[in-house]
């Protein structure tokens, strides 16, 4: 029997985290985008300030305004379980609990974020909210999130990940969104990927460069992100602040936190708030970020400046990157394809406060659909990720013969991403991984950048 850990509705965090107050170091802020031909690429300010400042500040807790709390309490808290089926299948002794934040409208974590920032667009005046979309995941969290505030939602959709997961798109357009595959023929920036490569999956910077060309030609649209920007992290930490709760009850501090990564805001989520409590208990907790071996910014990518879009417009942030015109094989995981991490992530590995690993796309549909039959929840692809790291550390207490408490976020369900499991089930998982070559070619025009 699986044991869980719940919270009341009066128990959903009235704070989110900001990080930034406790790190011992300050994070690289963003710099203007460089001249090219004799002119300067700009975007005009896309964020809310009442947003965008706290996210930048130091102090450590911001208030989440009452209408978002409201909101959060429709289906937060969400649950902490202990996998103690998962753990006798593994026959180890270690002790494995997960953050399951498949229960939301939206089935993931992504509406954390999505209902603040149409909650503070909508307070700005804003009408229309444009995004880019990996997996789908956040693009159907915002169209979630912008009905109840009659906001229009467009949404570019990553080619591979619209055709491989159509369901999600009809989720998106149930919720009154318009949903364009991308790369497209609607912007210029898409024609010319098209032009460039007439077969090309997509990638999530160029959906990214889409949303914000499509939106800078309106005057009351603006570009969202649900990814790696500072004030997503803060508002995933209400996954965190939760847990810490909850694993007090179980009565463990976790030796291991694990996340997926794509952009970074699920592994925020998940870890910022356990950070802060191992610093203040003294505790050797790890933070392990877990990412795609067909898309791997953190194990073998750089930490540069570097665009956050393909057609880099936006300004240059430094973090570990595949460099922004880079585009990941299409697996699965489409939400973990993002070419670059999180700034603050991406300091934070930097100074060595976190460790990164890699798994194939075979090995996590494995984990996954271990997870499945053992604990009998679906994992979606870029969660099963987590699974596999956190199989992967109870083995080595297996081998080890120590007791180890492992957390880890499962980010969200697998229930549109059957077709996914299906194929992985017929043996038709393809594996690939980038060459040193490939990865190099992306980096060359940032590494040699003046």
């Amino acid at each position: 029997m699986r044991h869980a850990f719940e919270l009341d509705a009066g128990q959903v965090p009235t704070h989110w985290y900001n990080i930034l107050a406790d790190l011992p170091f300050e994070v690289p802020p963003p710099r203007s985008a460089p001249r090219v031909n004799g002119e300067r690429r700009t975007l005009n300010p896309q964020l809310p300030l009442s947003m965008y400042r706290p996210s930048i500040g130091r102090d450590r807790w911001v208030e989440i305004p009452e209408p978002v709390r409201a909101e959060y309490q429709r289906w937060r808290p969400t649950p902490l379980y202990r996998a103690t089926r998962l753990e006798k299948d593994l026959d180890t002794p270690a002790h494995i609990y997960f953050k399951y934040e498949g229960t939301s409208p939206s089935g993931s974590h992504k509406i954390n974020t999505a209902l603040a920032q149409a909650y503070y667009y909508a307070r700005s005046g804003v009408g229309e909210m444009v995004t880019g979309t990996g997996a789908g995941q956040w693009g159907t969290a915002l169209s979630m999130a912008c009905h109840p505030y009659g906001m229009e939602c467009t949404v570019f959709m990553v080619r591979s990940s619209y055709r491989q997961k159509p369901y999600r798109g009809t989720l998106m357009r149930l919720n009154g969104a318009r949903v364009i595959e991308s790369p497209s023929a609607e912007t210029e920036v898409g024609r010319a990927a098209l032009r460039a490569d007439p077969d090309s999956p997509g990638s999530l910077g160029i959906a990214n460069a889409e949303a914000i060309e499509y939106a800078a030609a309106r005057e009351n649209a603006r570009f969202s992100i649900g990814s790696g920007e500072n004030h997503v992290l803060l508002h995933q930490t209400v996954i965190g602040e939760e847990a810490l709760l909850q694993m007090r009850m179980a009565g463990e501090f976790p030796d291991v936190v694990i996340g997926a990564m794509g952009a970074g805001s699920n592994f925020a989520g998940i870890t910022f708030p356990f950070y802060r409590a191992a610093q203040e208990q003294n505790a050797a907790t790890r933070f392990l970020a877990v990412e795609p071996d067909a898309c791997p910014k953190m194990t073998r990518g750089r930490y540069l400046l570097d665009y956050t879009d393909y057609s880099g417009v936006t300004p240059m942030v430094k973090m570990y990157t595949l460099g922004h015109t880079f585009t990941a094989y299409h697996i699965h995981a489409g939400g973990l394809r993002y070419h670059g991490a999180a700034p603050i992530v991406s300091a934070m590995y930097d100074k060595g406060l976190m460790d990164a690993t890699s798994y194939s796309q075979s090995r996590v549909f494995d984990c996954g659909a271990a997870f499945a039959r053992a604990e009998g929840l679906v994992p979606a692809p870029e969660s099963a990720h987590a699974v596999t790291a956190a199989i992967d550390e109870a083995l080595k207490a297996r081998e080890e013969r120590a007791e180890r408490v492992i957390l880890f976020s499962l980010s969200g369900h697998g229930l549109l991403d059957l077709g996914a499991y299906e194929s992985h089930l017929a043996g038709n998982t393809v594996d690939v991984v980038p060459t040193d070559e490939q990865i190099q070619a992306s980096l060359r025009p940032l590494i040699e950048s003046p």
